[in-house]
């Protein structure tokens, strides 16, 4: 049994619900998605803007509960766990460090807020902690009384982290955690969460666009296009054998041009859809330039693909495994 798992998740929004002027329709962020991540591994999930991920998140930290489908951690499905077990079990590490810090708090009262909040030891048990988790993550003590607004965006991240870690969580959910920051101090970030995971054992799922991040990190990728997960599998299998032509695409999106070659060549036929109105068959299909007659007609599942090594792929016609 696989640690996290979403099984058949759907998740629908009503849009102008009610409105006089305007028509209700039903936006669906998330169309049957299943996903295994199994206990300490670091999962790295990719796609589009608009594809699901961040709504996948907030099921994942219990925020939102799926239209239908199960979302399960450690076998009990997320909406069975309180508040605090929730908080104690799985924490989140935002995309905007600053905004997600309170701007009136100091940098120690901020770490040792869910200390206080779960009431954890007396308060110099908690101020011990908060020192311990500051040095884990590469905060000088000079900084405990500090403010966000005197903290450069690298040293806010790290606060974002030591609060997210502070109360020993087993999962953590990065969405975007470093897009916020210069480039110079997204590798700072990048291989202090590599330390971390080893150093806590931590399950973590890497929400990012960002694909060089992902194979820095991840030790499984899944891909998602239109709400669905469309390709799973180990990182460097699915960074030098794509098997999903929409995987193909966004990493020749990735790939710097050589000289003289001029920008890759995507072949990506047009926009991406609307999840209100989301084409029959295959979602990809009028953006790929393999469909055929069956993907326009029916949906493929996502099924295990043979000799890739535990690959999963929803295509009816995958590319092959030498691509």
């Amino acid at each position: 049994m696989s640690f996290v798992a979403m099984k058949s998740v759907r998740r629908d929004y009503t849009l102008n619900p009610g409105s006089p002027f305007r028509k209700t329709t039903v936006l669906r962020a998330l169309r049957g998605v299943e996903l295994a991540i199994e206990e300490g591994e670091i999962l790295g999930l990719v796609g589009e803007s608009g594809c699901g991920k961040s709504t996948l998140a907030r099921l994942l930290l219990g925020i939102e509960q799926p239209s239908q489908g199960e979302v399960l951690v450690d076998g009990r499905p997320i909406s069975s766990f309180s508040a605090l077990e929730r908080a104690r079990l799985i924490q989140p590490v935002f995309q905007d460090p600053y905004s997600s810090l309170n701007p009136r708090m100091t940098v120690a009262t901020t770490i040792g807020a869910p200390l206080a909040v779960q009431r954890t030891g007396d308060a110099r048990a908690r101020a011990a902690a908060v020192a311990r988790m500051m040095e884990a993550v590469g905060l000088p003590p000079y900084l405990a009384n500090a403010y966000p607004v005197q903290l450069s965006g690298g040293q806010r991240q790290r606060v974002a982290i030591a609060r997210a870690l502070i109360g020993q969580p087993k999962i953590l959910v990065c969405d975007e955690p470093t897009s916020a920051l210069d480039v110079s101090v997204q590798s700072q970030i990048l291989n202090l969460l590599i330390e971390l995971h080893r150093t806590f054992k931590l399950t973590i799922v890497l929400i990012s666009h960002n694909l060089a991040v992902v194979s820095h990190l991840a030790d499984r990728v899944a891909v998602m296009y239109l709400g669905r997960v469309v390709e799973s599998g180990q990182t460097d299998a699915i960074f030098n054998a794509p098997r999903h032509p929409y995987t193909r695409e966004l990493l020749r999106a990735m790939l710097l041009p050589q000289n003289g070659t001029g920008l890759p060549k995507l072949a990506l036929n047009n926009e991406f859809p609307s999840p209100v109105a989301p084409p029959p068959g295959c979602s990809f299909h009028p953006r790929c330039e393999r469909a055929g007659a069956l993907c326009r007609e029916a949906m493929p599942e996502l099924v295990s693909a043979l000799g890739t090594g535990g690959r999963e792929v929803a295509c009816h016609d995958p590319l092959p495994s030498t691509a």
